[in-house]
C-alpha cells in the first residue's frame, strides 16, 4: 500500500523518510496478515446465440417489457389489454365520472382562449394562411385524446416547428410567389414527419432522438427565440418590404434600411400590447395562481386590438390587418400531399427535422408534466400518437403539431385531469371555425407578432446556459455553437452543427475514455482513486488501474498506450521516491461493460509487453459478457493462474504471499 495520493507534498505531507517507513510498515502488515479467501471468476450460464442474440435485442427494444401484462392471462383480457396499450383512452374511459368531467371543461376553455391567438400566429410564423393555425387547433388533440398518454399534455402547433418548417421551405418555394406549391409542401412535410415519429415509436427506436442533447436544444431554442422575436419587427413597425432571409444580420439590416416604411401607428399599438403581454407573463411566472392572466392575455389583446382597429378603421390605413379568413371545418387535403416533383426532397428533409424537434419537445413537456403527477408517459406511445395525428393532419389541411410547452403548462395549473381537455379546446375551435372566422376580419398582424415574441421569450434560458457553463464545458460549447449558428448561419444549419458536436462528445468519450489509479483507503479492502481520496494510499511493488469504458477498437490503442504511460510514470515516481520496485500491474476492469476483438487483441498485446519488462498482468472482475469472450477467445490461458481474480483486495492479497512464500 504506500503513500498518501498526493505527489506534490504540501505543508500537512510527511517527508521522504517518513513516506518510505509508512511504505515498510504497511507492507509487513499485509505479509502477516492472515490470507484472505480467494474466490474463482466464472463464466456466466451457457446460453445459444438465438438467447443471446433475443436477450441483446430485448434490451435495446423493450427495456419496459410491454408484453408482460399479458402473460398468463385469458384471451378475453388480452384483447382488453391490448386495447388499452395501443388506445389509453379505453385505460380511463371506464372511470371517468362528472366531477373530471368539470376539470376538463375548464381546463379546455382555458387552453382554447389560448390557443386560438396562438394558432393563428404561428401559421403566420411559418408562412401559412392563419386559418391553417386553426385546422391544427382541430383535428390533432382529437386524435392524441384517444391515441396519447398524457393526461395533461396540451396539443396544436409550437413556435420552434413552425419557424423552422418557414425557414426551411422558403428557401426552395416563395411562399408569396407560389403559395399553393408552398402549401402542397408544408402538408408533405408534416406527413413525413408524421411517417417518421411513428415508424420511430412502432420500431422503438426512440433513442434517436436522444441524439438532441439538452445542450443542443438550450442553444438551438434560444438562438430561434432570438430570430423568431427579431422577424416579428417586420408586423410591430409596420415595414412592408421585409427579407425572407432568417439570420442575424439580414433581419437587422432589413429593418434599418426600411425606416422610411416604419408606421409610428404600428408602432404605438405592437409596443403596448407587447408590454401588456409580457407584464401579465410576468405576473402568472411569479405567482402561479393568477396563471390565468398569462392565458387569457392573447386572447384578450386580439379582442382589445381588433375592436380598436375597428373603431378607427378609417384613420388607420397604416395597420395592417389579416383579413377575410374562410368558415368552415378543415377540408381535405390528402390530393394536395406532393409526392413527385423535384421539390420532394425539400418535403422530406423538412418533415424529418420537424419530426425529430417535434417529437422531443412534445415527449419532453409530456413526461415533465406527468412527473409532477407521479405517472408514467410512455414514450412510444407518445411518438405513435404524435406520429398518428400529423399523417391524419396533413390530410386534414393541418401542419406539424405536438405538445405546447405553454399549453400544457396552462393545461396542468387549470386543473387537467384526462385528455378530455383536448376535446373541449378542440370543440372550442370547432365552434370559432364555423361561426367566428369574421370576426378576426380586424384583427391587426401586429398583434400577433406581439404574441409570438412573449411565447418565444421563455425559449431563452439563460438560467440553464449558467448551470452548462458550472457542470460541463463541453456542453456550453454545443450550447454557445446552435445558438451562433442558428443567429447567424441558419436554423437547420445550426441544428446540424449542435447535433455534430454533440455527436463529437460521445465519440470523445468513446474514444478517450477515463482511466485512474487506484489507492488502498487505510484500514479497509476498499481501494478508490488516488486523485480523488486523500486518504487513500498506494500498494507498494503495485500499480492498480481502473478502466471506465468498454474497450473496442475505437480506444484499444488508446488504451494501451494510456497504460503504458501510467507505468512510465509510476516508474519515475518510484525512483524520485525511492520506493519498491514496480512488479504488478493490477487492471480493474469492472466498468467495462463490453469488448470486442480488437480489445481482446489489446489486452493479449498489453500482456506480451509488460512481460518483457518483468512486469505482471492481473485482470480484476471482469463482467459476464466481458469474461466470456475472453474464455472464448482462450486469451486468457496465456495468463498465469494468479493472473485473474474477483476482487482488487484479493489479488493483492494473494500476490503478497506468494511474492512472500518465494521469497
Amino acid at each position: 500500500m504506500g503513500v498518501n495520493s498526493n505527489r506534490v507534498e504540501d505543508s500537512s505531507s510527511p517527508s521522504n523518510n517518513n513516506t518510505n517507513e509508512t511504505i515498510i510498515r504497511i507492507s509487513s502488515e499485509l505479509s502477516t496478515r492472515q490470507t484472505m479467501e480467494i474466490h474463482n471468476v466464472c463464466l456466466p450460464p451457457q446460453k445459444t446465440t438465438c438467447q443471446k442474440l433475443k436477450h441483446r435485442l430485448s434490451e435495446i427494444f423493450f427495456p419496459d417489457d410491454p408484453l408482460h401484462r399479458f402473460k398468463n392471462q385469458e384471451w378475453c383480457k388480452k384483447l382488453l389489454l391490448g386495447l388499452q396499450f395501443f388506445f389509453p383512452i379505453f385505460q380511463w374511459g371506464p372511470q371517468y365520472n362528472l366531477n373530471l368531467l368539470r376539470s376538463d371543461v375548464i381546463s379546455g376553455l382555458t387552453i382554447a382562449s389560448l390557443a386560438i391567438p396562438q394558432g393563428i400566429s404561428y401559421a403566420k410564423l411559418a408562412n401559412l394562411p392563419p386559418i391553417v393555425g386553426l385546422y391544427s387547433s382541430f383535428v390533432p388533440p382529437l386524435i392524441y385524446s384517444i391515441l396519447g398518454s398524457s393526461k395533461h399534455l396540451g396539443v396544436g402547433p409550437v413556435s420552434i416547428a413552425s419557424l423552422v418548417m418557414g425557414s426551411m421551405l422558403q428557401e426552395a418555394v416563395s411562399y408569396t410567389q407560389d403559395p399553393i406549391l408552398y402549401l402542397k409542401l408544408a402538408f408533405t412535410a408534416t406527413f413525413f414527419a408524421g411517417v417518421f415519429q411513428a415508424s420511430l415509436g412502432l420500431l422503438r427506436l426512440g433513442f434517436i432522438i436522444d441524439f438532441l442533447s439538452k445542450a443542443t436544444l438550450i442553444g438551438f431554442m434560444a438562438g430561434a427565440a432570438v430570430i423568431v422575436s427579431l422577424q416579428q419587427l417586420k408586423g410591430l413597425l409596420g415595414i412592408v418590404h421585409f427579407t425572407t432571409k432568417m439570420q442575424f444580420i439580414p433581419v437587422m439590416s432589413s429593418v434599418f434600411s426600411h425606416r422610411d416604411e416604419w408606421s409610428w401607428q404600428t408602432v404605438v399599438l405592437g409596443f403596448s400590447f407587447l408590454v401588456f403581454l409580457l407584464t401579465t407573463r410576468h405576473i402568472s411566472m411569479t405567482k402561479p395562481k393568477l396563471f390565468w392572466l398569462s392565458a387569457a392575455a392573447p386572447l384578450t389583446s386580439v379582442i382589445l386590438s381588433t375592436l380598436l382597429v375597428f373603431c378607427i378603421k378609417s384613420k388607420a390605413h397604416g395597420i395592417s390587418i389579416i383579413g377575410h379568413l374562410p368558415k368552415g371545418l378543415n377540408p381535405p387535403s390528402s390530393n394536395m400531399l406532393y409526392f413527385n416533383g423535384a421539390f420532394l426532397a425539400v418535403a422530406v428533409k423538412t418533415g424529418l427535422v420537424t419530426g425529430i424537434l417535434s417529437l422531443t419537445e412534445g415527449i419532453a413537456v409530456g413526461r415533465t408534466f406527468a412527473s409532477l403527477k407521479n405517472y408514467q408517459v410512455d414514450g412510444n406511445k407518445e411518438m405513435m400518437a404524435i406520429g398518428f395525428m400529423n399523417m391524419a393532419g396533413s390530410c386534414t389541411s393541418c401542419y406539424v403539431t405536438t405538445g405546447s410547452f405553454s399549453r400544457s403548462a396552462v393545461n396542468y395549473n387549470a386543473g387537467a385531469q384526462t385528455a378530455v381537455s383536448n376535446i373541449v379546446m378542440a370543440s372550442a375551435v370547432l365552434v370559432t371555425l364555423l361561426f367566428l372566422m369574421p370576426l378576426f376580419y380586424y384583427t391587426p398582424n401586429v398583434i400577433l407578432g406581439a404574441i409570438i415574441i412573449t411565447a418565444v421569450i421563455g425559449l431563452i434560458d439563460y438560467q440553464s446556459a449558467y448551470k452548462l457553463w458550472k457542470v460541463d464545458k463541453l456542453d456550453f460549447i454545443a450550447c454557445l455553437c446552435s445558438f451562433f449558428g442558428v443567429l447567424f448561419i441558419s436554423v437547420p444549419l445550426g441544428l446540424a452543427i449542435a447535433v455534430a458536436i454533440s455527436v463529437f462528445k460521445i465519440l470523445l468519450h468513446v474514444t478517450r475514455p477515463n482511466t485512474v489509479v487506484l489507492g488502498n483507503i487505510a484500514g479497509t479492502q476498499i481501494y478508490h482513486s488516488l486523485s480523488r481520496y486523500r486518504n487513500a494510499l498506494r500498494v507498494s511493488s503495485f500499480l492498480i488501474l481502473a478502466v471506465e469504458s468498454p474497450i473496442y477498437f475505437a480506444n484499444s490503442t488508446y488504451l494501451q498506450d494510456r497504460i503504458l504511460r501510467w507505468v512510465h510514470e509510476e516508474e519515475e515516481w518510484i525512483k524520485a521516491n525511492n520506493g519498491s520496485i514496480l512488479k504488478c500491474i493490477i487492471l480493474d476492469i469492472t466498468a467495462v461493460t463490453a469488448i470486442d476483438t480488437s480489445g481482446i487483441d489489446m489486452v493479449r498485446e498489453l500482456r506480451k509487453m509488460l512481460e518483457k519488462r518483468s512486469l505482471q498482468l492481473v485482470l480484476v472482475n471482469p463482467v459476464g459478457s466481458v469474461m466470456e469472450k475472453l474464455h472464448q477467445s482462450k486469451v486468457l490461458e496465456s495468463f498465469r493462474l494468479n493472473g485473474l481474480y474477483l476482487t482488487v483486495a484479493e489479488a493483492v492479497s494473494d500476490i503478497s504471499s506468494l511474492w512472500k512464500a518465494h521469497a
